[in-house]
């Protein structure tokens, strides 16, 4: 291997070095004091929860572990936003996880603790898989209450969820293993079936203290709503456990007797490797995101066999567009090509950019695998689509938006991995967040923002200056500097996988060599859902 793919090497692992230090911390939740104490009333924490009811050695996906990270500092922080979410099989079954984690804010509900809530819910209908609840919770946080209570996407839609869910035949089961509060109380009591751990769980619209101050009457929180009341008095809950093993042991026994589900059908072969190292990809992605790469060059290392069939290849060669099958599934593949390609007209054409001829070519491809019901898989590395007075006069915009047309009704499920850039429409284009992807998982070496960091700095640095000047201020070329190095830093924060993470504008950020896995496990999960949807672009720019 030569010195640049040794270097490109060393950096990634570096950034899967961090990855993995800071997917360690965020294990620990609220601290190991905060775990010690937990453990001490007899209780399992929420990752060990999941871990004794998943399937011994079966692949999960874990969604959200950032969640929150450098959020809330006045509020001390809320690690993973204080819920724990994995794609995993219990008896050979998959499904959904949710749990909440009770060394964080005894499990309080923060504004982004909501979001990721309602994100694993949306996975569950998106894919029509069960979900199961591990509830452990003290409710809303209350400082806070004006950013999670009302509005459309806060904390009641949890619960309008779980009744449209029932509707749907999606099964849902709820187990207590901790405080369930107030309006928290109805998100286990809507599910199918609800158990409860005797001694540390309970379940009440009201705690001890509101009841007394709103109605006088004394009353202790086990008396009121433990285990024993709700088993044996009120009827609310099913089950009674004397442990928390003994209530996971059940919720595994039930999926033991599911029924099955239909499919949609996805093609699947045996799995085989790719021919060419996967770990190799470490190398060939450059340190230097300016540099070109060939983007074939990271597909032959995720694809079964290493066999890509592409489409159009010497047409709008800055997508590459192509069929393959990743573990075995069959797959679509949408990608940036990262070199510079001349046309046939002899026009020289930047990597990582969409031009005309190119939205022209993936929109077309895109309407095929939807025809021949092939899932979707998008890599980005994407700056944008192409400026200037030839792309502008030859309608970029318009071969742009059948794109996103084609992409954007799309009845094939979607999975997105942002490998390096996703800028700007380029970000849209590839099935950004806001474009439904099942599944979308940044690279540590991703950015995503509205333009690159050096672009969107001095754009602003412009504007500032200009205003400056209009006050009748003068700006030396080192205040200038001093004032473009500030924007930029605080742009680069902003550009960093962590920062989109932590938002849940991605779903996780993993090691590249982990692609493979979430992708499988995600079509996987789709199969679950039929296409029941006739696939239509309505009105197409052409």
């Amino acid at each position: 291997m030569n010195l640049e793919f040794n270097k490109n090497e060393d950096s990634i692992k570096q950034l899967n070095f961090q990855l993995k230090k800071r997917l360690e911390k965020v294990a620990l939740g609220g601290g190991e004091k905060r775990i010690a104490a937990h453990k001490a009333k007899g209780k399992l924490t929420a990752r060990e929860r999941i871990e004794y009811l998943l399937d011994k050695d079966s692949e999960t996906v874990e969604i959200g572990a950032f969640a929150g990270e450098g959020m809330y500092p006045e509020e001390g922080g809320c690690p993973s936003g204080g819920v724990v979410v994995v794609i995993g099989w219990v008896q050979g079954r998959q499904c959904v996880v949710v749990a909440n984690d009770a060394t964080v804010k005894a499990g309080a509900w923060f504004p982004i603790t909501a979001k990721k809530n309602l994100r694993a819910q949306e996975i569950s209908i998106e894919n029509k898989l069960p979900i199961i609840y591990l509830v452990d919770s003290a409710g809303v946080y209350l400082p806070m209450q004006d950013e999670i209570f009302p509005d459309k996407e806060h904390f009641g839609r949890i619960f309008r969820n779980n009744a449209v869910m029932s509707s749907m035949g999606i099964v849902q089961l709820a187990a207590i293993m901790g405080p369930c509060v107030a309006g928290g109380a109805y998100l286990p009591i809507m599910s199918d079936e609800a158990m409860i751990v005797d001694g540390t769980g309970s379940v009440f619209l009201a705690g001890s203290y509101l009841v007394k101050s709103a109605i006088g009457e004394s009353i202790d929180n086990e008396t009121l709503g433990g285990a024993t009341t709700h088993s044996e008095i009120s009827g609310v809950t099913d089950y009674k456990f004397s442990t928390d093993e003994e209530c996971l042991d059940h919720i595994r026994n039930i999926f033991d007797k599911l029924g099955g589900h239909a499919t949609a059908g996805f093609s699947r072969k045996t799995p085989a490797a790719p021919k060419e190292n996967p770990a190799e990809m470490l190398g060939i992605l450059p340190a230097d995101r300016a540099k070109p790469y060939d983007m074939m060059d990271i597909i032959n290392r995720l694809v079964d066999d290493s066999e890509f069939e592409p489409y159009k290849d010497l047409y709008g060669q800055t997508l590459l567009c192509g069929l393959a099958r990743i573990d075995g599934w069959a797959v679509g593949i949408v990608a940036n090509q990262r070199k510079i390609v001349k046309t046939k007209k002899g026009a020289m054409q930047m990597g990582g950019v969409i031009y005309s001829d190119s939205a022209d070519k993936a929109a077309r491809f895109i309407m095929n695998c939807n025809q021949k019901r092939i899932p979707l898989v998008f890599l980005h590395d994407v700056s944008g689509f192409m400026v200037g007075s030839a792309s502008e006069h030859g309608g970029i915009i318009k071969d742009g938006a059948k794109m996103v047309n084609a992409m954007a009704n799309s009845v094939v499920p979607k999975f997105s991995v942002v490998i390096g850039n996703s800028y700007g429409a380029g970000n849209y284009a590839m099935c950004g967040k806001a474009y439904d992807p099942r599944l979308i998982v940044a690279w540590p070496t991703a950015q995503l923002a509205v333009m690159s960091g050096a672009a969107a700095a001095n754009t602003l640095l412009q504007i500032q200056v200009a205003s400056l000047k209009a006050k009748g201020e003068v700006i030396t070329p080192e205040a200038e500097k001093e004032l473009l190095d500030r924007i930029k830093a605080r742009y680069d924060e902003q550009l960093s996988p962590y920062y989109a993470a932590a938002r849940l504008w991605v779903d996780a950020i993993i090691d590249p060599l982990e692609t493979r896995k979430v992708i499988s496990q995600g079509i996987s999960m789709a199969n679950h859902a039929p296409i029941e949807k006739a696939y239509n672009v309505g009105v197409i720019q052409v």
